[in-house]
C-alpha cells in the first residue's frame, strides 16, 4: 500500500504499521513483528477485557466503584471525576470529561477482586490468549505500560471489526458515546464543548482539530499513545490502521498532528478507491 510509505518521513528512529482494508486484506510497512511501547493504546485492551469480564458475569458496568456516584462505566468513559494521576476525586462522577489513567486503572483493579486474580492475567486469558497476541505485554500499569507489535494490535482490530470474543451488542458498546454531551480535553490535541468516548476508546465525533484524518467518519473510534502510536477503526468505512514509533509523542506532537492525519486520509483514499476498483 502506497499510502503507508509516507511514515518514513516521520522523525522517528523506528515505525511499523498496519492498514486493514475493508475485505480484510492487510497491509504493512516496518517490522510488523518488532516490539514497541504502545503507552495509551493501551487503554482499549482494558476496556475490551472489562466488556468480556461483562459478558462472564465477573463486573457489570454499572456497579460502584471509587467515590460515591462512580460507577465501571464512569471509569472507563473518563467521567469518573479523577485526575490524570491521583486517587482523590477533583469532581463529581459524570459531569467533565477527565482524561485519567486512574480512572482505568481503577477499573482494572476491581475486575481483579472481583475475579480473585491479577488483572493482567484475566487478560491474558480473557483477550491475548484467545486472540493469539502472544508478543504484547503488560510490564505495569494496564492503562499505559505495554508492549506490543503491529501484527498483534492488526489481530485486535480483526477482533473489533468482527467480534468473536463478545457478542456484537456488548462490542457495539465498546464504541458507543458513554455519557453524551461531556465537555473534555483531549491530551496533546485540545479541549472540546462535546469530548465523546466510548469505553476506554475515543470516538471522533465532530472533534476539530483531531489526529486521525479529516476524511474519518465521525463514528471512528481508537487511541494514541504518547509513546508516538495510533489504532483507529473506523466503522463507517470498514477501514482502519495502527502505526507504532519509538519517539515520544511529546517531542515532535506538532509534526505528528500534521503526519499522523495525511497518513489516515491517505489510507482511507487508497483503500477505498482498491475497493471500488474491485
Amino acid at each position: 500500500m502506497r499510502a503507508l510509505a509516507l511514515t518514513a518521513e516521520w522523525p522517528v528512529p523506528n515505525v511499523a504499521a498496519a492498514a486493514v482494508l475493508p475485505d480484510g486484506t492487510v497491509a504493512t510497512v516496518g517490522d510488523a513483528d518488532a516490539p514497541f511501547r504502545i503507552a495509551s493504546v493501551a487503554k482499549m485492551l482494558v476496556g475490551y477485557t472489562m466488556l468480556v469480564a461483562v459478558e462472564e458475569g465477573t463486573v457489570h458496568l454499572d456497579q460502584p466503584v471509587g467515590q460515591e456516584g462512580c460507577t465501571v462505566r464512569h471509569l472507563l468513559a473518563h467521567a469518573g471525576g479523577y485526575a490524570f494521576d491521583g486517587t482523590a476525586p477533583i469532581t463529581r462522577p459524570g459531569t467533565r470529561r477527565i482524561y485519567s489513567n486512574t480512572g482505568i486503572e481503577m477499573a482494572a483493579n476491581a475486575l481483579a477482586e472481583a475475579a480473585d486474580m491479577p488483572y493482567g492475567e484475566y487478560q491474558f486469558e480473557a483477550l491475548l490468549q484467545p486472540l493469539g497476541m502472544r508478543a504484547t505485554i503488560l510490564h505495569g500499569s494496564p492503562a499505559h505500560m505495554v508492549s506490543s507489535t503491529v501484527s498483534d494490535l492488526v489481530r485486535f482490530i480483526e477482533e473489533l471489526r468482527a467480534p468473536t470474543l463478545i457478542t456484537a451488542a456488548t462490542a457495539q458498546q465498546f464504541r458507543t458515546v458513554q455519557f453524551p454531551g461531556l465537555p473534555g480535553r483531549v491530551p496533546g490535541i485540545g479541549r472540546f464543548a462535546d469530548c465523546a468516548w466510548g469505553l476506554a476508546t475515543e470516538i471522533r465525533g465532530d472533534k476539530q482539530p483531531h489526529w486521525t484524518g479529516t476524511h474519518n467518519s465521525p463514528a471512528t473510534f481508537g487511541h494514541f499513545g504518547g509513546a508516538g502510536t495510533l489504532l483507529w477503526v473506523d466503522p463507517g468505512t470498514q477501514v482502519a490502521c495502527v502505526a507504532l514509533t519509538d519517539r515520544s509523542f511529546d517531542d515532535w506532537s506538532t509534526e505528528a498532528l500534521r503526519r499522523w492525519p495525511e497518513l489516515s486520509d491517505a489510507v482511507l483514499a487508497e483503500a477505498l478507491a482498491t475497493g471500488a476498483d474491485a
